[in-house]
């Protein structure tokens, strides 16, 4: 049985359980396991899943997920079902471990960094493994969305820069822009404080320029978490930089919907079907995946 039914199967059991809450580090059955990254005693992994046909010489576009948990806790789990259905579309998958504040006591900064290196890793290592190195998408969700983000629109190095991304309600918008907060007092000092460093300099949406990658961003519309306005100003600045944004709102829907084992169990497979067809056609339309028969 694979590991995400696996997890699906124990959320339907227990309802109550999140991804915070599983076996860490995990054990992901089906892929192959990599560091890339060791600070002090904490080795930081990567998990592909490999698609039969990417070898060396027939290298294939990738994607790496960063998982959410509000930069404090979260699995590299979270993404595992999102990745075994682009792996069967043809693409490499990644799903990513990072540092933590609950399991590392680090910052939104640190958690960026680690990011930075996976890329860096990915692009270093991309001919052993198959993988195009002007083909990687960043994606992830909420936390890891705005990781995921921060890759694409704040300037570093090529290196560690995506060719896409791919954002689940991420958290685009930090401090107040343009005049407009989005966040409450309490979350905007909450989110200054997890931040670790100026927090404007880990807001996406004020570093956006036509240099930015192409993006989709699946977001619901009831989201009080990370509210939707967020996602529709930061695609605003997007557009207005001449990248393109894909934005598909989700009316009725909460932070996370996208999560399989946040749906009740007659929406499971549509929402995730619906997510699913969407990111696909926006990876068609880049050319990293091929049109159906």
């Amino acid at each position: 049985m694979k590991f995400s039914l696996l997890i699906l199967f124990a959320f339907l059991l227990f309802p109550a359980l999140s991804f915070s809450q599983t076996a860490y580090p995990p054990e992901i059955e089906g892929t192959t396991e990599m560091v890339y990254k060791t600070v002090g005693d904490t080795e930081l992994k990567l998990w592909e899943f490999h698609p039969d046909e990417a070898k060396p010489e027939n290298p294939r576009p990738a994607v790496i997920f960063f998982f959410g948990g509000g930069w404090k806790g979260g699995s590299p789990t979270q993404f595992v079902t999102q990745s075994e259905h682009l792996a069967s579309k043809g693409i490499v998958a990644f799903v990513a471990d990072y540092r933590v504040a609950s399991r590392h006591h680090t910052k939104a900064k640190d958690c960026v960094a680690d990011a930075r290196d996976a890329m860096r890793y990915l692009r270093a290592h991309a001919e052993e493994l198959g993988i195009d190195p002007d083909r990687i998408a960043a994606g992830g969700g909420s936390a890891g969305g705005h990781i995921a983000a921060c890759l694409g629109v704040i300037e570093d190095d090529a290196e560690s820069k995506p060719n896409a991304m791919l954002l689940f309600n991420p958290a685009c918008v930090i401090v107040p822009l343009d005049g407009k907060n989005y966040w409450a007092e309490d979350r905007r000092e909450e989110m200054t404080e997890r931040m670790g460093v100026e927090p404007e300099a880990l807001s996406p949406a004020h570093h956006v320029s036509a240099a930015a990658p192409p993006c989709i961003i699946f977001h619901g519309e009831a989201d009080d978490t990370v509210p939707f306005a967020t996602a529709a100003v930061f695609t605003e600045k997007m557009r207005e930089a001449g990248v393109v944004c894909e934005l598909k709102g989700y009316p009725g829907e909460a932070h996370g919907f996208f999560n399989p084992f946040r749906q009740p169990e007659e929406k499971r497979e549509k929402i995730f079907g619906q997510t699913m067809n969407q990111l696909d056609a926006f990876l068609i339309k880049l050319g990293w995946m091929n049109q159906p028969q």
